[in-house]
């Protein structure tokens, strides 16, 4: 398929050089989402269905077989040989039961090694005389070492994620899901399909997946690209309201206010207090003709625009043009016939100029969270009946700052920012969002990401139990209403398949601390997991269980609270054994990543060292967000953990 493509001759096709530059890009494109994958399969799975899908089920009437893969393959006369995951009659792969067996007679998964064909299974699912039994295939691929970046779990969605992931484009979805649920693959796929199936609308309005940090980004930036989809950007919130550069850090207490909602009215009041009432008449002269709108007049305009709502530069644009209008009345009653061309020049006039400039001035969007954050009067003004006076103190700079290039702006302050510059224009919207590890996003920054798919929707994934800022989400409902979204579905993922059944079981002795309502993850690993609690007596003793992982297959993570970092690397140096970085791939000699506390959300690793608990703990503002860093961090193994420790461990863990 790749060298059909290749071989196109676009010479005499394209109409002119602007054609032939698109279609050649198209082309290009093509190609490189028609590359080799040299580890992973064309096809995982089969489908024997009794009757041909859509066809008359009359007795005796012959069934069909077909292959289910990443991607659709045809041969040389067009005819497919493997079917796309995501077309409808791959449906039953991922739905078809005993109980349901959807008109499938026999269900073939196929196990690989690398990119060659090792194993198939069989399942008849119309065959009442067979027993139900566990995939081992599916238990093995759900299992398999996770070295190098996130990979698809095209082979392995369970009905429940299916669900989710064929879910319609018009409809938000919001996923709970507690560790190893595969709540960040559903989204991914999700995405996925919805190209698949939507791909001329989304070709023009765009997708985008959000995510909490770069490492995070990094570890699942394959997973489309492997998938066919090339086009879908990834971004964190900080990358979307970048107006400003991040030089400063905001104390929580300042954090928490600043992210707050009632922040969106102190702006829009801030914004449309520019805006003052005529007091004198715009006077306009056309040759020897003078045209006078009275000041009564121009201020039942401002109100008419201010009373309409829209967007602070809109209106400004909108009201030269309501001036001219007036203007235009006039003539006509005089007996003129002015055309558009007229209310345009009538528009441009200085006069109706330099009225719009006095009665509805420009607004520089970081220029206003300037004198806001610098200027206690203004702020007081604008955040009366909205803010107490604490929380007036506490968000307010300690000095003035002299420009927008001299302040050093906080992340919270770039969505204040990204607030009051969607106040004054409209901020694009996407057709699709994906929001990751979205339990950590405060109010403000969820009216970031919504104000990215207003037109279109959004698949919100997180964990509650995993929020680990003190402005964490409280409820989805709430996190739903700031992305302008409260119709969307919550669904919830129960089934664990990543952690092992007793380091879930461990890690969930802190969900009535953390999340008190939350139902706990169930693993449905048949393989228990290596788990064990050790006391060390130095940084010695946990070099030492790291090198003990290693002689496992796979990957390795040492996850520390931010403090211990530099001990650690210096430990880990001194003994030789070579570390990366989040984010940073593994290869066959280096397998082993050192990890902050702060950054272990979303990451996985075959087997983790996590080095005292309690200092992760400690490491945080509040008891709460520091069991909640800790729930993360005993999460991300996949086959084994060792916890070391000095000290006592959480009175929570016991």
């Amino acid at each position: 398929m790749r060298e059909e493509v290749e071989s196109l001759d676009i010479t005499d096709v394209a109409a002119n050089w602007v054609n032939a530059r698109v279609l050649a890009r198209q082309i290009d494109e093509r190609i490189k989402a028609l590359a080799d994958l040299s580890d992973t399969p064309l096809f995982f799975g089969r489908l024997d269905y009794l009757h041909a899908p859509g066809a008359d089920r009359a007795e005796g009437a012959e069934g069909e077989r077909f292959y289910i893969g990443r991607r659709h393959v045809h041969d040389a006369d067009g005819d497919p040989m493997v079917i796309d995951w995501r077309a409808p009659v791959s449906q039953p792969f991922y739905r078809a039961s005993r109980k349901d067996p959807m008109d499938v007679g026999l269900r073939r998964r196929f196990g690989y090694t690398g990119g060659d064909l090792t194993a198939y299974e069989d399942e008849h699912l119309s065959d009442p005389a067979e027993t139900a039994t566990a995939s081992k295939l599916l238990q093995q691929e759900i299992e398999r070492p996770r070295v190098g970046p996130m990979r698809d779990i095209v082979a392995t969605i369970q009905p429940e994620q299916d669900e989710i992931v064929r879910s319609g484009l018009s409809g938000t979805v919001c996923v709970q899901g507690g560790p190893g649920t595969g709540k960040t693959a559903v989204g991914l796929h999700r995405v996925a399909y919805l190209l698949y199936a939507h791909r001329e609308r989304l070709a023009r309005t765009g997708a985008l997946v959000i995510g909490p940090n770069r490492s995070f980004l990094h570890y699942i930036e394959q997973v489309l690209p492997a998938l066919g989809e090339l086009t879908v950007r990834q971004a964190t919130v900080d990358d979307l309201v970048a107006h400003v550069e991040v030089r400063g850090a905001d104390d929580a207490a300042a954090a928490v206010v600043k992210g707050d909602a009632r922040m969106a009215e102190v702006l829009r009041r801030a914004v449309y207090s520019h805006v003052t009432m005529p007091t004198e008449p715009v006077v306009v002269v056309r040759g020897s003709r003078r045209w006078r709108v009275p000041a009564y007049e121009l201020e039942e305009i401002v109100r008419e625009l201010l009373d309409r709502g829209i967007r602070y530069g809109a209106a400004r644009e909108a009201l030269p043009q309501r001036i001219a209008h007036a203007v235009l009345v006039q003539m006509e009653r005089a007996g003129e016939a002015p055309d558009d061309r007229v209310q345009d020049a009538v528009a441009r006039n200085a006069a109706v100029k330099a009225a719009v400039k006095a009665v509805w001035p420009p607004v520089d969007p970081a220029k206003l969270v300037l004198r806001l954050l610098g200027d206690a009067g203004f702020l007081a003004e604008h955040s009366d009946g909205v803010l107490t006076e604490e929380e007036r103190k506490t968000i307010l700079w300690d000095r003035p700052v002299r420009s927008v290039k001299s302040a050093k702006w906080s992340a919270a302050d770039a969505v204040l920012i990204d607030e009051a510059a969607d106040l004054v224009e409209r901020t694009h919207s996407l057709g699709h969002v994906v929001l990751d590890e979205a339990q950590d996003l405060s109010p403000m920054q969820y009216r970031a990401v919504g104000r990215r798919c207003t037109t279109g929707s959004a698949t919100v994934l997180g964990d509650l139990a995993q929020g680990t800022t003190p402005w964490a989400t409280r409820t989805w409902e709430e996190a739903l209403a700031h992305l302008g979204k409260s119709e969307g579905v919550i669904e919830e993922l129960t089934a664990g398949f990543r952690v092992p059944t007793d380091v879930i079981t461990y890690a969930s002795r802190l969900l009535p601390h953390i999340a008190p309502g939350l139902t706990p993850v169930a693993s449905v690993r048949e393989n228990p997991g290596f788990f064990e609690i050790r006391r060390s007596s130095g940084d010695a003793e946990v070099v030492g269980a790291c090198r003990e992982l290693l002689a496992n297959e796979g990957s390795t993570g040492l996850i520390a609270a931010d403090a211990r970092v530099p001990a650690l690397t210096e430990a880990l140096a001194a003994a030789g054994l070579p570390f990366l970085s989040p984010g940073e791939e593994t290869t066959a000699e280096t397998r082993l990543t050192l990890v902050p506390a702060s950054l272990a959300k979303g990451l996985e690793y075959d087997y983790v060292v996590l080095d005292e608990p309690q200092a992760v703990v400690d490491g945080e503002p509040d008891e709460r967000t520091g069991l909640r860093r800790l729930y993360v961090s005993l999460t991300r193994a996949v086959s084994g953990l060792i916890v070391t420790h000095t000290g006592p461990l959480p009175p929570q863990l016991s």
